[in-house]
């Protein structure tokens, strides 16, 4: 019998170095390579991780912005069989620390604009890699990145990668509560990037362009799509209106990748024409539901491109296609192609025809589990009546007629504000950390910039409370991502008989 290739995938970079190598594989702030020239790069950061004594299995943590070296080093890890850690970077410094001793890393890698944020964190020196433009000044007890790598032989390690091992923990919440690392295996991931890049219609000729951060799984859909097909992957530092529609028509981009409110900057922007969109083959949203006046605008600016993406990084996905997206503003599409959902009610029960119920999903690519957490992994399996396990979303959901799916609302009390979660229970625990505060609770309100921001309502103490003061005291201590955008007093919080406060009741007057 003849064993079959099964490569994962690390291995589509060499072998995308050995049949088209002088094609383009990436362009990011730093440079531009060929896939040889990224294949060796790639070799050279392996072997220098192998070279520090990291063994297969162990964890790089990661704080850094979009840059060639940033994308070289995943994959330099990757290579290794060691587990890369991204982290938000608007993550505070004390939760970049928690998220790293949860992961337990070993060695860490940092852009010159985020290592100072590390500089006490207890890594050894010769484990701290920065990467930095020429010229910048250097920093104590870093590493740099550059020569480091240069002085590494470019001969590929041996190291067999396993699909069954973990290739990256990424937090679910860049926030002060005990984190949640979702964790991914080299198999599932491979398979995942087979699926999306399948739905979001990806091959060799196609150039994607990504402007959020490479610590995301919104980005990783993008680049590990163009890494299967061996397409051209553009990175962006940072999201710009001006350079991304630049860059749309310098670059010939035919898939683009952003959230919904990256969507919505654009065809507002005073320099936005529709034909812009005219090379374009797939536009890919995901992130957060698309609001139907931006979806239906994007629907007539470039029709049969549009493809919204819900799910999570756990491991579910649906997606809308182009030629549905028209006609089913409302609905977040599909399962993605060979994985499955089902509603169940609040008894756990499969829900009826036309009834709402928790979203739960199975598919080839689950998350292995959440790091360090058995419990609150037993608590996201939801089995059915076959002994089957399937994810829970946390999410609310109606199937119309034809199968399509609609969010209806949050199961938790998650807002999801410029395509990143926010988890207002961690806000909170800042809130009344203050000792004018009594009680506080944090919904999402509406919001024209982010789709929705964070709002905090809270019982004082005082008899002249100061809005003002108490948010400039919280937002200090949140991450960028996380602060409030305002604070509104209450005499009380509504509850239900069991003391829960009715967020629901909260929100509503706001939407």
């Amino acid at each position: 019998m003849i064993d079959p290739f099964e490569p994962l995938l690390p291995d589509f970079i060499r072998l995308h170095a050995r049949w088209r190598g002088a094609s383009q594989a990436i362009i990011a702030p730093g440079g531009s390579l060929n896939w040889s020239e990224f294949d060796r790069r790639v070799d050279q950061v392996a072997a220098g991780l192998a070279g520090m004594g990291l063994a297969p299995g162990e964890r790089v943590g990661m704080l850094a912005s979009n840059r060639l070296a940033t994308a070289e080093m995943i994959w330099g890890v990757l290579r290794a069989g060691l587990v890369i850690v991204p982290l938000n970077p608007s993550v505070t410094d004390a939760v970049a620390y928690q998220m790293f001793d949860d992961a337990g890393v070993s060695a860490i890698f940092a852009t010159e604009d985020h290592a100072d944020r590390l500089g006490g964190y207890g890594i050894a020196h010769g484990r701290r890699l920065i990467a930095r433009p020429e010229g910048a000044a250097a920093l104590a007890g870093w590493t740099d990145y550059e020569p480091w790598r240069t002085a590494q032989l470019a001969d590929p390690i041996r190291v067999r990668l396993n699909a069954d091992a973990p290739c990256n923990i990424i937090y679910s919440s860049g926030t002060t509560g005990l984190p949640k690392g979702i964790v991914h295996n080299l198999g599932g991931r491979t398979d995942w990037a087979r699926d999306v890049a399948l739905a979001l219609r990806y091959h060799p000729s196609a150039r994607s362009l990504v402007c959020t951060g490479l610590y995301s799984n919104i980005t990783w859909a993008a680049m590990l799509s163009s890494i299967l097909v061996g397409a051209t992957l553009v990175v962006h530092e940072t999201f710009d209106v001006p350079s991304l529609l630049k860059d749309l028509s310098d670059r010939a981009i035919t898939h683009l990748a952003m959230v919904p409110v990256q969507y919505q900057r654009v065809i507002d922007h005073v320099d936005f024409r529709a034909d812009m969109f005219a090379r374009l083959e797939s536009m890919m949203c995901v992130g957060a539901t698309l609001p139907v006046p931006i979806k239906s605008r994007l629907v007539e600016a470039a029709p049969g491109r549009l493809i919204e993406l819900w799910g999570l990084t756990e491991g579910i996905l649906t997606v809308l296609e182009p030629e549905d997206a028209g006609c089913k503003l409302t609905s977040v599409g599909k399962p993605l192609f060979g994985s499955d959902i089902r509603l169940v009610d609040a008894s756990d029960h499969l829900c009826g025809p036309d009834e709402q119920g928790e979203i739960v999903g199975r598919s080839r690519y689950p998350m292995s589990g959440y790091w360090n957490r058995p419990d609150v992994t037993r608590d996201a399996i939801w089995v059915d009546g076959d002994g089957r396990s399937w994810l829970r979303t946390g999410d609310i959901g109606r199937l119309d007629a034809e199968g399509f799916l609609s969010i209806v609302d949050r199961k938790k009390d998650m807002i999801v504000s410029g395509g990143q979660n926010i988890y207002p229970a961690d806000i909170e625990a800042v809130l009344c950390l203050h000792e004018d505060v009594v009680e506080c609770a944090v919904i999402g309100v509406p919001s024209a910039q982010w789709g929705e921001t964070p709002l905090a309502l809270v019982v004082t103490r005082r008899n002249d409370p100061d809005p003002i003061g108490l948010l400039d005291w919280v937002n200090l201590q949140l991450g960028r991502q996380q602060k409030l955008s305002g604070i509104e007093f209450r005499d009380a919080l509504p509850r239900n008989p069991a003391g829960k406060i009715l967020k629901r009741e909260l929100r509503q007057p706001y939407w």
